[in-house]
C-alpha cells in the first residue's frame, strides 16, 4: 500500500511510513479532541462569569432586601449564648450516632469527622454551632494578612478553590498527608458554593484550624459571602441538613467570613491573595483596617443612602420592615481594597482594566505585578479564582501562579484539580489529580464528548431565554424575512445580544443549521428548544426564566423559614418587586395566570423549587431536514 518495493528494506520503508501516517493521524486527532475540550470549558467559564457579573449588577437590591426583609430575627447564638448555654439550650439526642466532639478539639476530633463524613453523616447542629463559635473567637486574634516561614517546615501546601467538593479535599489529604505542625496548609478561599458538601468541608477545615492554628490558614474568597451563598446553593444546603438551626448556622457564618484573613505572605517573598491585585492594591493598607466591615462585599455602594425610590410604599408596608444592617461606616477605598483582591483576574496586557466580564475587580496585566512585586519586595503572587483545566496555569513571566483545587468543576472530566507545595527555596511544585467516579470506564472520546455536550446545552439555554433579543438582532440583517443571513453577521448579532467571550464561528456549527447556498438559517437557534408553560405570554417565561435564580435569592430572603413554601399572593409580590427594580412592564393579569399554573394542587401554595424545576428548557431532537417556520 505504502510502497511497491520488496525484500527487507522495502518492508521496512513501508513499516516506518505507515508509523508516520499513524503518528501524524493521532496527534491530529488528539489535538481534536484537546481543541473540543478547551472550547467546552470557554463556554462553562463564560457563563459562569456572566452569572457573577449579573449577580453584581443587582448587588445593591440583594442588599436592601437583606436589609430590610430578611433581618437577623432572634438572638445570634454565636455571640450570646456560652459554650455552657448552648449545651444547655440544644439537646443532642440518644439516637444521634455521628461524631461527638468535645472542646478544646484534637486530633482525634478531627479524625473522626473525616470518618464520619466519608459514612456521608451529618455533624449534629449543636457541635457546628460549638465549632464555629470556637473558629470565630480563634479567626478574631488573626491578623488581617498572615505571616508565615517555611524555616520551621520543609514545604508549606497551599490549595485553590474547593467549591463543596469533599472527593477533592480528602484525596488531598489522603495524596498529601493530613495538616499537622510538620505539614503546614493554606486554603485560598471559595471553600463553599456549587458543590454539593460545603458544609463538610467547613467543618473539617474549622476543625483542623482550631487543633493547628499556627499550621493551617484560611483567606477569604469573593464566595465566602452571603449574596454569592444565596445565589450559588450554600444557604439552600445549610437549610436542608439543618432545618430547625439553620438560620443561627448562616448567621454565624456571615460574621465568620468578614474575619477570615484577607492574604497570606511567605517568607517576606510569596504573596497569596484570592484573586489578583489592582494597579492601586496597597498591602499596608489592607493589613490595618477593620476587615469584619466588610460583611457583604458584593456590596458595590459603601454608606449607600437607599430611599423609597427604590421600592413602591405599598411593598415595604407588605412585610415587617427594621433598622438596615450597616456596615461600620465601610470607606469606599476599604471596599475596593477588599473587592480587588477577592475578584481580579490576571490578564496577558499591560495595565489594568475594569473586570468588565465578571462585573467586579479588574484586569491587571505584568506591569501591575511587576510594579507590586517590586514595591514590597515579593518574588510572585499566588492566586486561585479560576478553572484551570490543568489545575493550575503560569503567567506574567512566571510571577503569577493560578492553583484551583475543585476537579471535575464543571462537569466530570472538565478540568484537573492542583495543589502546590512550596519549599524553603520558594519552588513551587504542582500535584495534580482527577476525581473519577463514571469517567473511569470512558475513553477520552466519550468523556469529551459528554463534556461538549453539557456545555453546548448550556449555551443553547442562553440562545432560549435571549430569544425575542437574538431574534431581533438577526432580523436587523435580515429586513426582507427570508430568515438567513450570512454567518459574519450571525456571529456579530449574537455576541452584540449575550455578550459572551467565545469563538462564535468555531461554535457555529453546533448552533444553528447552514443552508445550501452557505447563509445562516437563524430561526434554527431555537427550533428545539422549549417550556411548556400554560400561558399565553412568552415574553414573560423568557424573562422568568432569565432572572430564575435572582428570583430564587428574593424568594429565600423573604421566606425566613426556608420551608420552600410561598403563596401564590407572595409569588405575586416577589415578582412585582423584581419587576419594579428591572422597570419591566408585565400586567399583574400575567403573573396571576402564571401563579396559578403552577399551584398544579390549588392548594394556594408554591413549592419553590418545583417553580424554578418548572423553567426547565428540553431539547427536542429535530427530525433530519425539518425546516423550522418563521416567527
Amino acid at each position: 500500500t505504502f510502497c511497491g518495493s520488496s525484500g527487507f528494506r522495502g518492508r521496512s520503508t513501508c513499516a516506518i511510513k505507515a508509523a508516520v501516517l499513524i503518528q501524524r493521524w493521532y496527534r491530529s486527532y488528539m489535538a481534536r479532541l484537546e481543541m473540543r475540550r478547551l472550547y467546552s470549558l470557554s463556554i462553562f467559564q463564560s457563563i459562569e462569569y456572566a452569572e457573577e457579573q449579573a449577580q453584581l449588577q443587582l448587588c445593591s437590591f440583594f442588599t436592601f432586601m437583606l436589609d430590610h426583609f430578611a433581618p437577623v430575627n432572634g438572638t445570634d447564638p454565636g455571640s450570646d449564648l456560652t459554650m455552657t448555654e448552648l449545651e444547655k439550650t440544644i439537646e443532642v439526642p440518644d439516637a444521634y450516632f455521628g461524631p461527638h466532639l468535645c472542646f478544646p478539639l484534637t486530633a482525634a476530633d478531627t479524625d473522626m469527622l473525616l470518618q464520619a463524613f466519608k459514612h456521608r453523616q451529618h455533624l449534629h447542629a449543636r457541635y457546628v454551632l460549638q465549632l464555629f463559635h470556637e473558629t470565630r473567637k480563634v479567626l478574631q486574634q488573626m491578623p488581617n494578612i498572615t505571616h508565615l516561614s517555611t524555616s520551621y517546615a520543609k514545604e508549606i501546601t497551599i490549595c485553590g478553590d474547593l467549591h463543596g467538593k469533599l472527593d477533592d479535599l480528602l484525596l488531598i489529604f489522603y495524596k498529601n498527608g493530613l495538616p499537622s505542625e510538620a505539614n503546614p496548609y493554606i486554603f485560598n478561599g471559595d471553600f463553599v458554593d456549587r458543590g454539593k458538601n460545603s458544609m463538610e468541608i467547613l467543618i473539617i477545615l474549622f476543625a483542623f484550624f482550631l487543633v493547628y492554628p499556627n499550621h493551617l490558614h484560611l483567606n477569604r474568597g469573593n464566595h465566602e459571602d452571603h449574596i454569592m451563598n444565596l445565589r450559588y446553593g450554600f444557604t439552600k444546603e445549610v437549610m436542608k441538613k439543618y432545618r430547625s438551626y439553620g438560620k443561627a448556622i448562616l448567621n454565624l457564618l456571615q460574621d465568620i467570613y468578614s474575619w477570615l484573613p484577607l492574604a497570606t505572605i511567605i517568607d517576606n517573598k510569596v504573596l497569596i491573595v484570592h484573586g489578583g491585585i489592582s494597579d492601586s492594591t496597597d498591602l499596608k493598607f489592607l493589613n490595618l483596617f477593620q476587615r469584619n466591615k466588610v460583611k457583604y462585599h458584593l456590596d458595590d455602594q459603601p454608606n449607600r443612602n437607599i430611599s423609597g425610590s427604590l421600592l413602591d410604599v405599598q411593598y415595604l408596608t407588605t412585610y415587617r420592615v427594621t433598622t438596615p444592617h450597616t456596615s461600620s461606616e465601610l470607606t469606599a477605598k476599604e471596599w475596593k481594597q477588599v473587592v480587588d483582591i477577592l475578584w481580579s483576574d490576571p490578564k496577558h496586557q499591560n495595565g489594568c482594566t475594569p473586570n468588565k466580564i465578571r462585573g467586579g475587580g479588574c484586569y491587571f496585566g505584568p506591569d501591575v505585578t511587576a510594579r507590586l512585586l517590586e514595591r514590597y519586595n515579593l518574588k510572585m503572587l499566588i492566586r486561585s479564582h479560576e478553572c484551570k483545566q490543568e489545575g493550575y496555569e503560569i503567567c506574567h513571566n512566571g510571577k503569577v501562579i493560578t492553583v484551583f483545587s475543585a476537579s471535575n468543576y464543571y462537569e466530570d472530566g472538565s478540568n484537573r484539580g492542583a495543589y502546590i507545595k512550596l519549599n524553603p527555596d520558594l519552588i513551587p511544585r504542582f500535584v495534580q489529580y482527577q476525581v473519577s467516579k463514571s469517567t473511569q470506564k470512558q475513553t477520552l472520546h466519550q468523556r469529551v464528548t459528554a463534556i461538549e455536550l453539557s456545555a453546548v446545552k448550556c449555551l443553547r439555554e442562553k440562545f432560549y431565554i435571549h430569544k425575542s433579543e437574538l431574534i431581533a438582532a438577526f432580523r436587523q440583517y435580515d429586513p426582507n424575512y427570508t430568515g438567513k443571513i450570512s454567518l459574519s453577521d450571525w456571529a456579530t448579532a449574537v455576541a452584540s445580544v449575550l455578550h459572551l467571550d467565545l469563538p462564535w464561528r468555531t461554535l457555529r456549527s453546533r448552533l444553528v443549521s447552514l443552508t445550501q447556498d452557505g447563509c445562516i438559517e437563524y430561526l434554527s437557534s431555537f427550533e428545539n428548544l422549549e417550556i411548556k408553560l400554560p400561558i399565553k405570554e412568552p415574553s414573560l417565561v423568557e424573562t422568568l426564566y432569565r432572572y430564575k435564580a435572582d428570583l430564587e435569592i428574593i424568594f429565600n430572603m423573604i421566606d425566613r423559614d426556608h420551608s420552600g413554601l410561598i403563596s401564590v399572593d407572595e409569588f405575586r409580590q416577589t415578582w412585582k418587586l423584581f419587576n419594579l427594580h428591572l422597570r419591566n412592564n408585565i400586567e399583574d393579569d400575567s403573573i396571576d395566570s402564571l401563579a396559578h399554573s403552577i399551584d398544579l394542587n390549588k392548594d394556594g401554595s408554591i413549592d419553590f423549587h418545583e417553580f424554578l424545576e418548572a423553567f426547565h428548557v428540553p431539547f427536542i431532537p429535530r427530525k433530519p431536514g425539518e425546516k423550522v417556520a418563521l416567527q
